[in-house]
């Protein structure tokens, strides 16, 4: 009923924006999307694949209200429809105010303002995946047992940049929200929301360096059972304590950028997918990975012809038990070549060291063709 409904609610948007006459107090309504088709080899013992896979897709509309008011609805589809964490999907719904440049005030669900790559979409982001510690940190598959949230949370945010420069440049941003702290598409559980945040400074053209901050729980209504072997039943609240320390520059068409995310919080055993699932409401905590996290990465993506043809390099560690008895740690290096502004292919080898697996070290090779319209 839900992929009709969206499904439904699409077409209608479509049409709309292709055929009727749009409002004089709504303008500049687009109708944009993107899809990443993949294939992708693995050969990790007793875990090996080899197979071609649809990503997702992802159909979205934006536009303005009167002059102030900025909106935007976007819905992703993935290959398994089964549940929450693949299902199709709301992925942004929200409103903006954007009177001053200083303070904008953007309500609905939308990304967490935590690391920066975080906000960019994965076409952009440059690699087959995002960096394991933004990941897990930034809640795509929090390390708390959340959902799929793709990065995002229903909320309110004030952000905005201010001190200009001489070139009429601004100097620094910044970004604070109030979040229910569930993911996507889910209510508050125990009322205790997340505050997220982040300022960064930006001394010269091209470059940032960020700070993050993140504190609130995650929560849900189960049964567990305690240290002492007693069973409880209803609601649990993890506390979650998270920041980041972000630097990234571009110029003449190289980028890099690093990133490091440290959290300290416990996450549950099972992760939350269906609301009538038993496992889903499971509300044991996974000691086993302890209460801390922490995650590194740093990239280059370099042109070999400028605006279409690129080398790009990537170390990417996560220790999901906050030392290295669990570490993995991936090396990428991979090309991209841009057929249109459009539509890029992309090649990627990746060397993984994973001290948690059976199978400590093996190799994976990705191929993805990403188009947008």
């Amino acid at each position: 009923y839900m992929r009709k409904l969206l499904t439904t609610l699409m077409l209608a948007a479509m049409t709309m924006t292709a055929g009727a006459q749009t409002p004089k107090w709504i303008n500049n309504v687009k109708f944009t999307g993107y899809g990443m088709v993949q294939y992708q080899y693995v050969n990790q013992k007793d875990n090996s694949s080899n197979s071609f896979n649809l990503r997702l897709a992802r159909f979205s509309l934006d536009g303005r209200v009167l002059k102030d008011w900025y909106w935007k609805a976007q819905i992703q589809f993935n290959g398994n429809t089964s549940n929450l964490g693949s299902s199709p999907k709301v992925v942004d719904l929200f409103v903006e105010w954007q009177h001053f440049d200083w303070m904008r005030v953007k309500i609905g669900q939308f990304k967490n303002p935590f690391t920066f790559e975080n906000p960019m979409n994965p076409i952009d982001q440059g690699f087959m995946s995002y960096a394991q510690v933004v990941s897990q940190l930034a809640n795509f598959n929090g390390r708390d047992g959340s959902h799929s949230s793709n990065g995002r949370d229903i909320g309110i945010q004030l952000q905005g940049d201010f001190l200009k420069n001489s070139n009429g440049r601004n100097l620094i941003h910044y970004q604070v929200g109030v979040f229910n702290g569930q993911g996507i598409n889910v209510k508050d559980v125990d009322q205790q929301k997340n505050v997220i945040g982040g300022v960064w400074v930006m001394p010269v053209k091209g470059m940032r360096l960020g700070w993050f901050g993140w504190t609130g729980s995650y929560a849900r209504n189960g049964k567990w059972k305690d240290l002492n072997g007693d069973s409880h039943n209803g609601k649990r609240s993890l506390q979650q304590r998270r920041y980041a320390f972000s630097a990234e520059y571009l110029w003449n068409d190289w980028t890099f950028r690093t990133e490091y995310a440290h959290q300290t919080g416990y996450g549950f055993k099972n992760r939350y997918q269906d609301s009538d699932d038993e496992k889903s409401n499971n509300a044991d905590i996974n000691y086993a990975n302890g209460d801390k996290a922490q995650g590194v990465y740093a990239l280059v993506i370099a042109p070999i012809i400028k605006n279409k043809f690129h080398a790009k390099a990537r170390y990417d560690m996560y220790q999901p038990s906050g030392d290295a008895s669990k570490q993995k740690t991936n090396y990428e290096f991979g090309l991209d070549y841009m057929f249109t502004k459009n539509i890029v292919l992309s090649g990627e080898y990746c060397y993984t060291h994973d001290r948690s697996a059976l199978d400590h070290d093996y190799n994976t090779l990705d191929f993805e063709v990403s188009y947008r319209f």
